[in-house]
C-alpha cells in the first residue's frame, strides 16, 4: 500500500512538473501562444527591412527628465527604447508575451510563483551582464521609489527571490490573479551598479543606462532627443526582435502648439505625424506635397479598444459628489453639432469605457452580468439592471432645449436653484466649474459646451496652463474638471485598480482621477482580475462597464477605429500593420528615396513652437 502511495505521488510530482516546464511564451489562460518555440519572426515585420537612416517625428509641450518611472518631472518621449523587459508583447495578439531578457518562463500550477530563466547573453550597454540581482533591484526599487502604479500592479508579489545569477523567482500572495506573471514580466530591468551611486527618487537630463535597442545620443533640454541604434545590440537577433528597430537614429523634436508643429511636417522638417483632429484631416493637406505622393496619409486600421475619454469630474469636489448633478451637465455636451459643425463627422460617440472590443456593455445585462451584479444591487445604480446606457444625443442643430430642461431638473431635485439669473448650489454659493486644459486644441470644443452651462446660469471657466503646470495639478488633484483617458487593452486587468479602486484615489499621481471611491466597484475590480477564463473576463469587464457608465464619472467624448497618420515617402512600413499598435518600431528607411530636409538641415523647433 505504501509503494502504491509512493507511485501515486511521485506520478503527480512528475505531472506537476511537466505542467511547469519552462515555456518560450506566457499567455494570460494557459492558451498555445500564436507563435511556436522555433519561430523565426512575427508576421507583422519584414524580416529582410533595410538598416539605417533617421526617424523624426514630433512631440507637444516638452520634457525635463530621463527618468520615467518615478512621478516627478516630465519625462522625454520614447524613453523606454533604451530599456529592455523580461519579456515583451506580440502585436497582434490580445496578451501574449515572448522571452527577451528571460529566455524561458515558468509558472507554478496552482499560478502561486513565477520563474524567470535570464539569457546569459543578456547585457547593459556598457557590457555590464544582466543578472538576477538586477531584476531584484528593478522590482524593488520601482515599489518604493516608482509612481504609485508599480505598488497597485505588483500588491499580490509576496516576495522576490534571485535564486542564482540567472534565476528569478516571484512568489505570490494569493493564487488567483492571473495576469500578475505577464504584468511581472513586463518589468524594466535596471542597472543595480549604474543606480549604485545614483538617486532615483529625482528626475534629470544625465543620459541613464540601459540594455534596450536604443541609447541616448543628444539632448537639447526641452527641445529634442536623439536616440541612437545601438550596433551591437546583444537581442537584435531574437525572433521576436527581427524586423524591428530599423533606423539608425530616432529624433523627437519638440513643439509647444499642434498647428506650428503640423506646418513644420508639411515643410519636411520631420517624417512622421500622428493626426488626432478630424478637422486637419479633412482640410489641413491640401498641399502639393499630399497631391504629388510624397506626402502620404493614411488611415491603419485600429483593434485595440478605445478606451474612454472624457471631461472628467473631480469627485473631490464638493459640487460634484451628487450623481445627479453629474448627470445634468453631461446633458449639455452637444456631441451631435460637434461632430457636424467641428469633426466633419469623423466621429462615433464613446458610450463604454471598453469601446471597440467584445468586453463592452450593450443592452441589458444577461445572466452571466446578472451573476455578478446581483449579489451588489443595493449598492449600485438601479438602473443598471433596467437601461441600456446611451449618452445623451441631440438633433445635431445647437439647440438642446430638451436636453437642457432635463438637466435643470435633476439640479433642483439636487438642490441647486437659479437666484438672480445664476445656478447656487445648496449652500448658496454661485456655481464655477474650472476647466483645466494643456491642449489647445479642446478649446474649440469647450467653447459650446460652455455656453450650453451658460444658459442654465453655470460659469464654466477655461483655464489654460503649460504641460508642467498641468502634469503637477492633475497629479495634486488640484482640479475641477479635465480631459482624462483611461487606455484599455484586450485582457484588462491589475491595471483596473489603478483607474478604480478606492486604494488609488489619493496616490498622488495614479490614474484615478476623479477621486472614485466605492466599495462595489472595489469588489467588481478584484473579481475581474481573478477571471479564470475568457468568458469570464468578459462578463466581469461588461458587469463594471455598467456600473462606471451610471456613476456619470466622465462625460464621454468621440473616437474613431483607426490609427491615422501621415509621413513622407522616404518612410516604409511592412504590407501587414499590427492588430494592436501603428508598430513604428517595424518601419524603415527606404535607402534610395531622400527624405525631404535632411535631418541636419531641421529648423530649431523651439523657436517654431512659442
Amino acid at each position: 500500500m505504501m509503494q502504491l502511495r509512493n507511485a501515486l505521488l511521485a506520478g503527480l510530482l512528475l505531472c506537476n512538473v511537466a505542467h511547469a516546464a519552462p515555456q518560450h511564451a506566457l499567455t494570460l489562460y494557459n492558451e498555445p501562444p500564436k507563435y511556436p518555440a522555433d519561430f523565426k519572426h512575427t508576421d507583422y515585420v519584414n524580416p529582410d527591412a533595410p538598416k539605417g537612416g533617421t526617424f523624426r517625428e514630433s512631440s507637444l509641450t516638452g520634457f525635463d527628465s530621463f527618468n520615467p518611472f518615478i512621478s516627478k518631472g516630465v519625462p522625454a518621449d520614447n524613453i523606454s527604447l533604451i530599456y529592455d523587459t523580461l519579456v515583451t508583447q506580440s502585436l497582434d495578439e490580445p496578451f501574449t508575451e515572448y522571452g527577451l531578457v528571460a529566455g524561458k518562463i515558468e509558472k507554478a500550477p496552482d499560478n502561486s510563483w513565477v520563474r524567470f530563466y535570464l539569457r546569459p547573453e543578456a547585457r547593459f550597454h556598457d557590457g555590464h551582464p544582466i543578472r538576477a540581482d538586477d531584476v531584484v533591484f528593478s522590482f524593488q526599487t520601482l515599489i518604493k521609489d516608482g509612481t504609485p502604479l508599480y505598488r497597485t500592479y505588483y500588491a499580490d508579489v509576496d516576495e522576490v527571490v534571485a535564486e542564482d545569477p540567472l534565476r528569478v523567482l516571484f512568489k505570490f500572495k494569493r493564487t488567483n490573479n492571473r495576469e500578475l506573471p505577464l504584468i511581472l514580466g513586463q518589468l524594466p530591468v535596471l542597472p543595480k551598479h549604474w543606480w549604485a551611486t545614483r538617486d532615483f527618487t529625482k528626475g534629470n537630463l544625465e543620459f541613464p543606462l540601459g540594455s534596450g535597442p536604443y541609447k541616448v545620443a543628444e539632448v537639447k533640454a526641452g527641445r529634442s532627443v536623439r536616440y541612437e541604434r545601438v550596433k551591437d545590440y546583444w537581442g537584435k537577433d531574437l525572433p521576436i526582435n527581427k524586423g524591428l528597430y530599423n533606423f539608425d537614429q530616432r529624433i523627437t523634436d519638440y513643439y509647444r502648439d499642434a498647428t506650428v508643429a503640423l506646418e513644420a511636417l508639411k515643410a519636411g522638417q520631420f517624417d512622421y505625424w500622428a493626426e488626432f483632429s478630424a478637422k486637419n484631416w479633412a482640410n489641413a493637406y491640401n498641399v502639393p506635397a499630399v497631391a504629388e505622393g510624397r506626402l502620404i496619409k493614411e488611415e491603419i486600421p485600429n483593434g485595440n479598444p478605445t478606451g474612454m475619454q472624457g471631461f472628467v469630474f473631480n469627485l473631490r469636489k464638493p459640487m460634484f459628489e451628487d450623481v445627479r448633478v453629474r448627470k445634468a451637465i453631461s446633458l449639455l455636451l452637444d456631441f451631435e453639432w460637434s461632430n457636424k459643425q467641428l469633426f466633419n463627422g469623423a466621429y462615433t460617440r464613446t458610450r463604454s469605457y471598453f469601446e471597440n472590443s467584445d468586453m463592452a456593455a450593450t443592452g441589458l445585462p444577461g445572466p452571466p452580468e446578472l451573476a455578478i451584479l446581483e449579489p451588489l444591487r443595493d449598492k449600485i445604480p438601479p438602473q443598471v439592471f433596467t437601461e441600456a446606457f446611451e449618452p445623451a444625443k441631440t438633433d445635431g442643430s445647437g439647440m438642446i432645449r430638451n436636453q437642457q430642461r432635463e438637466a435643470y431638473q435633476l439640479l433642483q431635485e439636487a438642490g441647486w436653484k437659479i437666484v438672480d439669473d445664476k445656478m447656487v448650489d445648496t449652500t448658496g454659493k454661485p456655481v464655477t466649474i474650472e476647466f483645466m486644459l494643456a491642449q489647445t486644441e479642446f478649446e474649440r470644443v469647450l467653447l459650446p459646451f460652455k455656453r450650453n452651462l451658460a444658459d442654465l446660469g453655470i460659469d464654466l471657466v477655461i483655464r489654460r496652463v503649460d504641460v508642467s503646470q498641468f502634469i503637477t495639478r492633475l497629479r495634486s488633484r488640484d482640479f475641477d474638471m479635465v480631459v482624462g483617458s483611461f487606455p484599455q487593452s484586450s485582457s484588462p486587468g491589475n491595471e483596473q485598480r489603478e483607474f478604480w479602486k478606492s486604494t488609488s484615489a489619493d496616490k498622488p499621481g495614479s490614474r484615478n482621477y476623479m477621486g472614485l471611491k466605492d466599495p462595489a466597484i472595489d469588489q467588481l475590480v478584484e473579481q475581474l482580475i481573478d477571471s479564470d477564463t475568457r468568458a469570464s473576463l468578459i462578463a466581469h469587464t461588461k458587469s463594471l462597464d455598467r456600473v462606471l457608465q451610471f456613476g456619470y464619472y466622465v462625460i464621454p467624448n468621440w473616437h474613431i477605429k483607426t490609427f491615422r497618420v501621415a509621413y513622407w515617402n522616404n518612410l516604409g512600413h511592412p504590407t501587414v500593420s499590427p492588430l494592436y499598435d501603428v508598430g513604428i518600431s517595424t518601419w524603415w528607411s527606404k535607402p534610395n528615396v531622400q527624405p525631404p530636409t535632411p535631418p541636419q538641415a531641421s529648423a530649431d523647433p523651439a523657436s517654431g513652437g512659442d
